[in-house]
C-alpha cells in the first residue's frame, strides 16, 4: 500500500504533543510529521528553543497542518493536553510524547483501530508489543507496582495506562474535558477513569515503543502523582 492509499484508510485526525524543553530530542518527531496525513498541536511549555524550531520547522513545510502554543513555565502534561484538546476541531483526537518513543506511524496504527470504539491506547503490556530498547528493571518494576495500584484505587482492568500514546473519539473526550482536573501526570488515569464511568469503550492495542532514557519523570513529579491520585479517588 502505497502512501496515498494508507492515508485514505486513516480518519482526520489531530495529535497533542506536550514538549517541555524538547529542543534536542523534537526533531525526529518533526521529520516523521512529513509521511503524517494529520495535524500536530505542539503545546510547548520551558524556555528553550523548541517552539521557535517547531515554527520554523513550519515555515518550511507549509503543507504539513501544525499547530504551536507556546508557555513560559512548566504547567504540567495535563494541563497541555487539555489545552490542545480543546483546541483540536477532528473526529479523533490524540496525544504522544514529544520524545519520539512512539513513531507517528504507530499513533496513525491506533487512529485506524477507533472505528466502533471510543478510544484505543498503546499498551506495552500486552502480547505483540515490541520494545526495541525497554525501560530499566527498576523502572519495569515502579510500573507494575504503579498498575496493581490503579487497578485497586479506580478498578480500571488496563494493563498500561500510562503509555504515552493514546487515541479517542473527540465526542468522548468533549464529554469529559470539562470534569478533568489532573495536570501532571496522573492525568492519564483520570481520562480513561472518567471515560470509563460514563461507559465509552476503550482498547489497548500492542504498541512499539523504544524507551529514551532522558525521562522527563523526576522523583517529585512521581510523588506527586501518587497525591494528586489519591485526592482525586477520595473527592472525585
Amino acid at each position: 500500500m502505497d502512501q496515498n492509499e494508507r492515508d485514505a484508510h486513516i480518519p482526520d485526525y489531530t495529535l497533542v504533543i506536550p514538549a517541555y524543553n524538547e529542543e534536542e530530542r523534537i526533531g525526529a518527531v518533526l521529520e516523521e510529521l512529513k509521511s503524517s496525513s494529520g495535524n500536530s498541536i505542539f503545546i510547548c511549555d520551558g524556555d528553550d528553543r523548541t517552539p521557535d524550531m517547531i515554527l520554523d520547522f513550519s515555515r518550511r513545510n507549509p503543507g504539513i497542518p501544525i499547530h504551536v502554543e507556546r508557555h513560559g513555565e512548566r504547567r504540567g502534561k495535563g494541563k497541555a493536553i487539555l489545552e490542545g484538546f480543546r483546541i483540536a476541531n477532528t473526529p479523533i483526537v490524540g496525544f504522544m510524547d514529544a520524545d519520539g518513543s512512539t513513531s507517528i506511524r504507530e499513533m496513525e496504527r491506533l487512529v485506524s483501530e477507533i472505528n466502533t470504539l471510543d478510544g484505543a491506547i498503546g499498551s506495552r503490556w500486552l502480547p505483540g508489543s515490541r520494545l526495541p530498547r525497554k525501560q530499566g528493571f527498576s523502572r519495569r518494576i515502579q510500573s507494575r507496582i504503579f498498575n496493581l495500584l490503579i487497578r485497586v484505587l479506580f478498578g480500571l482492568s488496563f494493563k498500561d495506562t500510562q503509555c504515552g500514546a493514546k487515541v479517542f473519539k473527540k465526542s468522548a473526550i468533549d464529554a469529559v474535558i470539562g470534569d478533568m482536573v489532573s495536570s501532571g501526570f496522573e492525568f492519564d488515569v483520570e481520562l480513561l477513569w472518567r471515560l470509563s464511568r460514563k461507559g465509552y469503550t476503550i482498547r489497548e492495542i500492542p504498541i512499539k515503543w523504544t524507551n529514551m532514557s532522558d525521562s522527563r519523570v523526576t522523583r517529585s513529579d512521581a510523588g506527586g502523582m501518587l497525591a494528586g491520585l489519591l485526592k482525586l479517588r477520595i473527592h472525585g
